[in-house]
């Protein structure tokens, strides 16, 4: 059942445990060549699904039993499920895999049994709606499940999700149980101004996903918006709420939440809620938003991955009322530590799983159509965001001319740093821009610290001001400082530790590194100040304020 993944046998030179180096399928050799177009730093295999992974992290544990089930191998999935639910009887997931093995053994009493323990142990309904859809059919055709599907009439399986809101727009995104016509009501809460509303449809082609934009808003007004379903009234959440940003370079106090590394974990999962307490205008997912490491053409295991997240109540309080602006890191587009080459074709499945990705965030359109990717910018008054990706046209770094970006999108970004007329303009790369942060790899800027250079230096060169590095990656919180000859240094806040399990060890030479619990960034920008400032603080799970850094304007020029 599983479709094909690209998880060839791997060529090129020999690699020992722990050791990197060029890995990447047959077909990612081409003649003349010995280096791989597409490939990773790591072996090109199934490591990720193994027994140790599953042991060591929550996130392995449903998808080694789910790639059981695709396989085939029910009783095998069951297994492993028991196993688990043995040491953890509340453990929702295992009990959730545990319905499915049972429907397709033919056990329909086990089945409904094991669906019941997942919903008491907290596993909401619409996970056994959200999918894989093809793999539940034996579940959700007992007559018990029937039953409680008509009882609770579920319409909206994930969402509402806000993203890509301007001055005088939102856009809005979700998925639902079929495919239907949905109506978004947007009622502004000053009295003043028109009522507002955006209609589009989900479609099974996109995996019953949509995305409506909703026009002619107010700027800086707070809004209660609805959400419908073929006509009928959502239930998603009863008071939905969403401000629109305000004009471009109106001065204002903005505050910008960011991270990556978002494995999902329930007992991390609450930091959603705890991010939604820091009452941000945005949020920014910074790569390794969910983690699949299976690279092909995206299948039942990729929508499995994100209905874990999507189908979480704490994350969706969250985006219903905080747009998110999302980038892909190495776990998102196909394992670690990838590059995926400089074609737009090739490998066959990367604009495939670029599709994929865009189906399941709310994001701005794609920027360049003839070379899609997943770059764009957002402006919030006088405050500009870019937002990069490093991995769609990332080549072999291992090969002499290399680039991380590529270059349409190295030319986008340097064409719209020169002409932003911003106070603050940050640079959200899901990769560290310090050279040392990960030893020995070549995974993050140090690898391509020509092109590195060049992007700095062309900061110099155009007396570009006010600019903040943000970075992700690393499983801890970060704050480096990137020296420049002649020119101001350039900050940079990372924070790669959303919901993961696993850390990485503190980094002595930066001038700050915290991995003592789950954390994220917030962003505070005052530009109503004489002198505007940008203050950063981490903040860890529990809402506690770990690290303060305050940065003035006249700071940030030469």
């Amino acid at each position: 059942m599983l479709a094909a993944a690209c998880l060839a046998a791997v060529s090129g030179r020999a690699q020992t445990e722990g050791e990197l180096g060029e890995n990447g399928p047959s077909e990612a050799y081409e003649p003349g060549n010995p280096h791989p177009y597409f490939g990773s730093e790591n072996p090109w295999n199934r490591r990720m699904f193994g027994q140790r992974p599953a042991d060591l992290f929550y996130k392995r544990r449903g998808q080694r039993q789910l790639l059981a089930l695709l396989e085939g191998d029910a009783e095998q999935a069951a297994n492993w499920a028991l196993v688990r639910l043995a040491a953890d009887s509340a453990d929702q997931e295992s009990w959730f895999m545990l319905a499915i093995a049972r429907a397709w053994q033919d056990l329909p009493d086990e089945a409904w049994s094991a669906a019941q323990h997942a919903m008491h142990a907290g596993l909401p309904f619409e996970r056994f709606l959200s999918g894989p859809r093809e793999l539940l059919q034996p579940l959700a055709a007992l007559p018990e499940f029937a039953a409680l599907r008509d009882q609770l009439s579920p319409r909206l399986i994930h969402g509402p999700m806000l993203g890509d809101m301007g001055a005088d727009h939102a856009q809005v995104w979700v998925r639902t149980v079929e495919a239907s016509k949905i109506e978004v009501e947007a009622v502004p809460l000053d009295g003043r101004s028109p009522v507002r509303r955006a209609r589009f449809e989900t479609t099974a082609e996109l995996d019953f996903s949509g995305t409506g934009r909703i026009e002619g808003l107010t700027p800086d007004t707070a809004y209660r918006y609805r959400v419908f379903v073929d006509g009928v009234l959502s239930s998603a959440g009863s008071e939905l709420n969403f401000r629109t940003f305000p004009s471009v370079n109106t001065p204002g106090i903005h505050r910008l939440a960011f991270g990556g590394c978002a494995g999902y974990t329930p007992l991390h999962e609450k930091i959603w809620d705890t991010i939604a307490a820091s009452r941000p205008d945005a949020l920014m997912m910074l790569g390794d938003n969910v983690y699949l490491d299976l690279p092909g053409e995206p299948n039942d295991f990729h929508r499995y991955t994100y209905a874990q997240r999507q189908s979480r109540p704490e994350f969706r309080r969250l985006v219903a009322g905080t747009p998110v602006y999302a980038i892909w890191d190495d776990h998102d587009a196909g394992m670690d530590d990838l590059w995926l080459g400089p074609y737009v074709d090739r490998p066959a499945w990367k604009q495939a799983n670029l599709d994929f990705f865009l189906m399941n965030w709310s994001n701005p359109p794609v920027q360049d159509l003839a070379w899609p990717g997943l770059w764009h910018k957002w402006r919030i008054g006088a405050v500009e965001v870019f937002m990069l990706d490093a991995r769609s046209y990332r080549t072999n770094p291992y090969e002499t001319s290399k680039t991380m970006l590529g270059p349409v999108q190295k030319r986008w970004l340097l064409e719209a740093l020169r002409n932003s007329t911003a106070t603050f303009k940050i640079i959200a790369s899901p990769v560290n821009w310090v050279l040392g942060s990960k030893e020995g790899s070549r995974d993050t800027w140090q690898g391509f610290p020509e092109e590195r250079a060049e992007l700095f230096d062309f900061l110099s060169a155009h007396h570009i001001e006010g600019v903040v590095l943000l970075s992700s990656d690393r499983h801890r919180s970060d704050v480096w400082i990137n020296e420049r000859e002649g020119d101001y240094p350039l900050t940079e806040f990372g924070s790669g530790y959303l919901t993961n399990m696993h850390t990485h060890d503190t980094a002595p030479d930066a001038l700050f590194s915290y991995n003592a619990k789950n954390a994220f960034g917030l962003l505070i920008i005052d530009t109503t100040k004489a002198d505007p400032e940008l203050t950063c603080e981490i903040r860890n799970i529990d809402g506690e304020v770990v690290f303060t850094r305050v940065l003035k304007r006249s700071e940030l020029a030469r």
